[in-house]
């Protein structure tokens, strides 16, 4: 079976030593993607302090950041967005943060019918606060 690379020139460069995607067969698995825009440092949504540690987060803008970053990857891999068929969703502040992705992913996914596990965890790799990993079909 075929083992494809995928990296989008659209996407944000990865922080660390993998591709944006892998294709398997007709199955193609996203890393982890986060809001941040390609070619910056800038985060969408993220208010840092002088130290680099996070004063504040726009859980809209974040969310919405990804949702093209996974469009650009998806897309630049030969699929769609209607493909996705599986979400894993990483959150650093449930509490706060669920009820409003929630909502934007009821929008953007509505009729996508993907399954999708939501976690909270304590921090992420660069200061943002929401990453989802993808799978979708090709």
């Amino acid at each position: 079976m075929d083992k494809i690379v995928i990296n989008s020139d659209r996407a944000p460069e990865p922080v660390g030593a993998y591709p944006h995607a892998r294709r398997v067969g007709d199955l193609l698995f996203l890393s982890g993607v986060g809001p941040r825009e390609r070619g910056t440092k800038v985060i969408p949504g993220v208010t840092l302090g002088e130290d680099g540690t996070i004063l504040d987060h726009d859980i809209t803008e974040q969310t919405l950041s990804v949702f093209r970053n996974i469009r650009y990857i998806i897309e630049d891999a030969g699929s769609r967005w209607e493909n996705i068929v599986d979400v894993q969703v990483y959150l650093t502040d449930m509490k706060n943060d669920f009820p409003v992705f929630n909502k934007l992913y009821a929008e953007h996914f509505a009729g996508v019918d993907a399954c999708r596990t939501t976690i909270e965890i304590g921090a992420l790799p660069t200061p943002i606060a929401v990453e989802l990993k993808v799978i979708a079909t090709i």
